[in-house]
């Protein structure tokens, strides 16, 4: 990460506490990113794409002891056309250029770290959601689509209590009402107080004003333990929806680090649908190779059942990374 210039955060501070701010840094770290796939199915073909994005991070401590922090990222992916409205109007919608996710972050020894997010926010549920194997289903596979995650996204205020257990971390979240959707809450528990052990918990909602449809409750449960080089994961996501079926994600991964910079993995998700008379699978070997700021990486993908019974896809990736 590269220090990227140093400023005052004086002014930013006293629009939210009545304090002053000691002069703090700001930096910016960014990456890089660019893959190869060829995707065997109803999306045959091969396909390039790339990533890139830059973080900008700063904060200072404020003079009662308190710690401000700002997080803001820039990502081209994130840019999306203004609607004719909006362009009508004279008006640039804000998803309208590459600005994306951005927070805010008070946080003391005693209080925790209270976080505000705009944009790009978890609730407490969706920070330890992902899948054991890694989201394998993430791949575009034709047809498939996951249960929605809790509400989250904008305007998201998330709570990381200050530790009352050694080991365990807790988290809450509230995120706000609007327009057809109801303010929800979520948890997560996290304990990692045995070496190389960590076992996860949370819940969350996905709201609604629609009485007795459309929302739902989701569980996470997830645990993982690493042994000298090897490391294995397991994961269960159950959605409660109302008015609809009911869903399961069980996932599971075992990983072999071969040294410092090679590991290889296989890992495997099955979805589930209450009164569905097939479930949807998913399976997944990878490697990957870290040198200083860059990683190549590959895995070989397969889905059975993805947009109906009988149905088989695969999907070949090949990427390089770049941190810097």
């Amino acid at each position: 990460m590269n220090n990227f210039k140093k400023i005052g955060l004086t002014a930013l501070a006293g629009s939210l506490v009545a304090t002053s701010v000691y002069a703090g840094e700001m930096s910016v770290s960014g990456s890089a990113s660019w893959r190869i796939s060829n995707h065997a199915g109803t999306d045959g073909g091969k396909t390039m794409a790339m990533g890139n994005q830059l973080t900008f991070t700063g904060g200072g401590e404020m003079d009662n002891g308190m710690n401000v922090s700002l997080s803001f990222i820039l990502d081209q992916g994130d840019d999306h056309p203004a609607t004719a409205a909006s362009t009508a109007n004279n008006e640039a919608r804000a998803d309208s250029s590459p600005f994306d996710s951005h927070s805010i972050s008070l946080s003391s020894d005693a209080m925790g770290t209270l976080t505000f997010a705009g944009e790009g926010a978890s609730s407490a549920q969706n920070t330890i959601d992902t899948t054991a194997a890694g989201d394998i289903w993430d791949n575009t596979f034709s047809g498939y689509t996951k249960a929605g995650n809790a509400s989250a996204g904008s305007k998201t205020l998330l709570w990381a209590l200050p530790s009352m257990v050694d080991g365990l971390g807790a988290t809450v979240s509230y995120n706000g009402s609007s327009a057809g959707e109801e303010a929800t809450i979520g948890y997560a528990f996290t304990y990692t107080g045995v070496e190389g052990l960590s076992v996860s918990y949370g819940m969350g909602e996905v709201g609604s004003t629609t009485a007795g449809a459309g929302g739902r409750e989701i569980t996470t449960m997830k645990a993982s333990f690493a042994f000298g080089p090897v490391t294995a994961a397991m994961s269960i996501n159950d959605y409660d929806i109302n008015g609809a079926s009911n869903e399961e994600q069980s996932s599971y991964k075992v990983s072999y680090s071969v040294s410092d910079d090679l590991s290889i993995s296989y890992g495997a998700e099955t979805h589930e649908t209450v009164g569905q008379n097939y479930d949807e699978e998913f399976s997944q070997v990878a490697v990957s190779y870290t040198t200083g700021g860059l990683t190549i990486s590959a895995s070989q993908t397969d889905a059975e059942n993805a947009s109906g019974s009988g149905n088989e896809q695969e999907k070949w990736n090949v990427g390089l990374s770049f941190a810097f």
